[in-house]
C-alpha cells in the first residue's frame, strides 16, 4: 500500500509554540502508522498576499501567479492525501501568517456562475482542488474558554472554507495554553494530537 502524503501547514511565529508542539506529535502519529510527513513553517517564508486579479480562476489547473514560495507549495497540497492547519489563536483567530496562506489557496478552487442552457437560470459551482482531502486542525489559545479566546471563530472558518472545497476535517485539536511550550505538559491533548496523527495516515 503506497504511504499516505501528509503536509503540516505550521502557523505559529514560534518554533516553540504551543501550536507547534501539537503539530510535532501529529506529525509523529502519522509517522508510527507509515505516512509520508513533510512541515511548512510559514514563518520566515516568502507568501505575499492575495491582489484580486483573478487570474487562478481561469482554470483549475492554473496556480497565482505571483512569484513567491507558494509557487513550491501548490504542488504539495494538489498531492497530498491529508493537510493539518496549525496555528495559535492571535485576537480572536489564526495567526496572520496561517491566514495569508488561506487567503492563496484561492488558487486551489474555481468558482462562478456559469451561463444555463435552454433558457434556465445561471449555474454556479465550484471546482476544488482540495476536494476530497482529509484535514486535521490544530489550535491553541490563552484563555480557558474557546468561546472568550476566539478559538470558535478559527474553528467557525475553518468549517466554512472546507465545506466550500470539498475536504473533510476529521477532526480539531484545540485547547488553552499561554506561555510557550506550556502544552507539553498537558497529555491529554498530546495524546489527542498524535492520534490525530494516526487518524490521517490510515483514514480511507
Amino acid at each position: 500500500m503506497t504511504p499516505r502524503k501528509i503536509i503540516i501547514v505550521e502557523g505559529s511565529p514560534r518554533k516553540n509554540g504551543n501550536s507547534t508542539i501539537l503539530a510535532q506529535q501529529v506529525v509523529a502519529g502519522a509517522k508510527s502508522s507509515g505516512a509520508e510527513v513533510e512541515t511548512l513553517y510559514l514563518q520566515g517564508m516568502y507568501i505575499l498576499p492575495c491582489t484580486a486579479c483573478e487570474a487562478c480562476q481561469e482554470s483549475l489547473s492554473a496556480d497565482c501567479i505571483i512569484d513567491d514560495d507558494m509557487k513550491e507549495i501548490y504542488p504539495l497540497l494538489r498531492t497530498a492525501d491529508a493537510i493539518v492547519y496549525a496555528s495559535p489563536v492571535y485576537w480572536f483567530n489564526v495567526s496572520a501568517q496561517i491566514k495569508l496562506f488561506i487567503d492563496r489557496c484561492y488558487a486551489l478552487i474555481c468558482a462562478g456562475t456559469h451561463p444555463a442552457t435552454g433558457g434556465e437560470e445561471p449555474v454556479y459551482s465550484v471546482e476544488s482542488a482540495l476536494a476530497g482531502k482529509n484535514i486535521g486542525i490544530v489550535l491553541t489559545y490563552g484563555d480557558k474558554d474557546p468561546f472568550a479566546s476566539g478559538a470558535v471563530n478559527a474553528i467557525r472558518s475553518y468549517q466554512d472554507m472546507f465545506r466550500f472545497a470539498g475536504a473533510e476535517i476529521v477532526d480539531m485539536v484545540y485547547g488553552s495554553a499561554m506561555e510557550p511550550g506550556e502544552v507539553s505538559g498537558n497529555d491529554e491533548l498530546m495524546k489527542q494530537a498524535f492520534d490525530l496523527g494516526r487518524r490521517l495516515a490510515t483514514v480511507c
